[in-house]
């Protein structure tokens, strides 16, 4: 996932204003509690006082000093926490606050890229914001049960558990899933439903439409769109944490975007990188379309799930109107 040196230097700067402003914000807590609570601060001094006769002693290989300080160390410690609740601040009030809790907003893990910043870049390159929004909209906590009857219920129902499933088990198990069924059955919204937990809890995601896609490749590949090395989108489509891929089957079918289909889903299972499917083709569809190659790595690769019933979309519309 490749930035150009003026906008990665942009995107590192933020991450700099960020630590900033939380350090400041750890400041300004400080100062608050320093000036309804003075003991506090006296109490600070005592620690750091304490923690410096402690290494002392440790040079000196003083065991017994060593663990007379350190019951010290903890009884103060324990009293200023006290002292910090019976003022009505909450045990973590002047902890250091991170905007992303695993890289403490530096963006990097043990030199590497934390997902966040990952994340950064490809919100960046992709510009997602309409997604995000629409992320809003359509997650587990706004999903509804009640749009079909019958059999199209019950196939709701499995699709929710099983999507539900993927996200909870999430960075912990490689699996693949792919949404089939006709317009407007839920497909996408369960797709967007994963892509919202899956971000939650840290990890990298890309959204496409099939279209979209396959375009982006040839862009890359054939039109020289990202021939200054600023860009490379084949980079983030490999590697982010999670790809998603909606109407699968409403790109333009040729041997060239079979090809790069087979090619993606080949070096995402090699690489073991999930991958979510949505498509308005019915498995007979999709076996049709694609050739056996791809087909095969479709039915023995990913959790299929089949949605039926009317389309939800013209539904909700029609109850708007009758309104």
């Amino acid at each position: 996932m490749n930035l150009s040196s003026a906008e990665y230097t942009e995107l590192l700067n933020e991450y700099k204003a960020r630590q900033l402003q939380n350090e400041q914000i750890l400041v300004a807590r400080r100062e608050e509690v320093y000036a309804r609570i003075p003991r506090y601060k006296e109490m600070e001094e005592e620690l750091i006082t304490l923690s410096a006769e402690k290494a002392r002693a440790m040079i000196r290989k003083d065991s017994e000093k060593v663990s007379k300080l350190d019951e010290q160390l903890e009884d103060l410690q324990r009293d200023q926490k006290l002292l910090l609740t019976s003022a009505g601040y909450s045990i973590n009030y002047l902890d250091p606050q991170y905007s992303c809790p695993y890289c403490k907003d530096t963006g990097f893990i043990d030199g590497a890229r934390c997902h966040c910043f990952k994340q950064a870049i490809l919100d960046r390159i992709y510009e997602q914001s309409s997604i995000k929004e629409q992320l809003a909209l359509e997650n587990f906590e706004t999903l509804r049960h009640d749009f079909q009857v019958g059999e199209a219920s019950r196939d709701f129902e499995k699709a929710v558990s099983k999507a539900r499933n993927f996200a909870d088990l999430f960075g912990t198990r490689y699996a693949n899933i792919c949404f089939t069924g006709s317009v407007g059955t839920g497909k996408t919204f369960l797709s967007n439903c994963i892509v919202n937990e899956v971000l939650k809890k840290g990890y990298s995601c890309i959204y496409f439409s099939a279209p979209t896609l396959f375009n982006t490749i040839s862009d890359y590949k054939f039109h020289n769109k990202y021939d200054n090395g600023s860009e490379n989108p084949l980079n983030a489509i490999k590697s982010c944490d999670l790809l998603v891929i909606d109407d699968l089957g409403t790109e333009l079918s040729n041997s060239f975007s079979t090809a790069e289909l087979l090619n993606l889903l080949n070096e995402r299972y090699l690489a073991k990188k999930p991958i979510v499917i949505s498509t308005n083709l019915s498995l007979e569809d999709l076996c049709s379309r694609y050739t056996d190659r791809v087909f095969s790595r479709l039915f023995a690769q990913f959790e299929i799930c089949t949605l039926s019933g009317q389309d939800i979309r013209l539904y909700i519309k029609q109850m708007q109107n009758r309104k």
